[in-house]
C-alpha cells in the first residue's frame, strides 16, 4: 500500500474513477444492445441519436478511444439504416 498521503489520495480517487468509468460503460452497452434489438426503422432512429451520444461521452471522457467511438456510432447507423 502507499505510504504518502497524495499517493493513498490518488488511489481514492482511481478507484472512483474507475467505478464511474465502468458504470458509464456498461449503461452505454446495455444501451447499444437495446438498440440492436429494435425492429422498427423509427423508434431505432429516434433511440440512435441517445445512444451516439452516450459513445460521444465515453470517448469524450477517454473512457474508450475515439476511433472506436466512431466505428461503434458507424455500425450503429448502418444497421438503423438497413431497418425497413
Amino acid at each position: 500500500m502507499a505510504n504518502h498521503k497524495a499517493t493513498k489520495k490518488d488511489v481514492r480517487q482511481s478507484r472512483k474513477r474507475n467505478e464511474r468509468n465502468r458504470y458509464y460503460g456498461k449503461t452505454t452497452r446495455n444501451a447499444i444492445r437495446d438498440l440492436k434489438a429494435i425492429t422498427e426503422k423509427a423508434a431505432a432512429e429516434k433511440e440512435l441519436s441517445d445512444v451516439a451520444s452516450m459513445i460521444d461521452k465515453l470517448a469524450k471522457r477517454n473512457v474508450i478511444h475515439k476511433n472506436k467511438a466512431a466505428n461503434l456510432k458507424s455500425k450503429l447507423a448502418k444497421k438503423v439504416a438497413a431497418l425497413a
